[in-house]
């Protein structure tokens, strides 16, 4: 199976295992995301994935579904109220169950795809790894505000240089997508993996440099933790301006979180 379908199909046992036995009403809790609540982000990965999984069978199946969405956005509606529309309300143990059947099927077809293939998304196409790339990259992101609302500590694993390759490549796209001249040089990357080794990344410049945890750097790029909150060294003023904006999700500009708001909820 290639490298990043497996990625994503352990990232999403992962969140699996982390939710699995929550009921009805745990399910319903609200995280630290715009105040989604479990069931909210369970059914938001799961659609998605129907989603990309839509655009590896092509013939232009894709389309019809992100059309009916951006139709559904533009008449006042939001992610939450489309979703739970296209899933006709399924919720609870039984969402998480289909999500997981679902998950599994679609790692296999990835992992069985050319690589190289192009796929439909929204905006400009992609390869078949970027795309179970960005599958993995969202799964990560999202499962963050289900183990910080559950209180518990992430165990990441190797793969998550997938995600830091990723928003690596997007360094240009934080400052375009702000209609902002990208500054250069672009900066380089020393970030410690979970197993200890560290990774080198881009043109080795010690004027423009992040270095520190990979999970960290992850968190920034993917929004799920305000710079400010983690203990990354970021030098350089490149280095600086693009930590503040970082985004490595489609999408008109976000903000990330402000300093403070997203963390590990305390549990006695």
């Amino acid at each position: 199976m290639m490298e990043q379908a497996q990625a994503f199909l352990d990232e999403s046992e992962a969140l699996y295992d982390l939710v699995k036995n929550l009921d009805d009403e745990a399910l319903e809790l609200q995280t630290g995301f715009k105040n989604w609540t479990i069931n909210a982000v369970i059914g938001h990965l799961h659609m998605w994935n129907h989603a990309a999984d839509l655009s590896l069978e092509g013939e232009g199946k894709f389309s019809v579904l992100f059309n009916a969405f951006v139709e559904h956005m533009a008449a006042g509606g939001s992610f939450n109220s489309f979703e739970l529309e296209w899933r006709e309300g399924l919720s609870g143990p039984a969402l998480v169950a289909e999500w997981r059947s679902y998950y599994q099927g679609l790692a296999q077809r990835f992992g069985q795809a050319d690589p190289k293939a192009r796929v439909e998304w929204a905006g400009p196409g992609m390869s078949v790894r970027s795309s179970v790339t960005a599958r993995l990259m969202e799964t990560w992101a999202h499962g963050q505000e289900v183990y910080d609302l559950l209180g518990v500590k992430r165990v990441n694993q190797d793969h998550i240089k997938n995600i830091a390759v990723l928003g690596l490549n997007t360094y240009g796209f934080c400052f375009q997508n702000r209609k902002l001249d990208i500054p250069t040089p672009r900066p380089f990357l020393k970030l410690t993996a979970p197993s200890g080794e560290v990774w080198e990344m881009g043109e080795a410049d010690d004027k423009e440099v992040i270095e520190g945890l990979a999970e960290e750097f992850c968190q920034v790029v993917t929004q799920t933790r305000n710079v400010a909150d983690t203990a990354l060294v970021v030098t350089g003023k490149n280095a600086k301006a693009w930590m503040d904006i970082a985004q490595c999700f489609a999408g008109a500009p976000a903000d990330p979180p402000l300093p403070g708001t997203r963390k590990t909820v305390t549990r006695h």
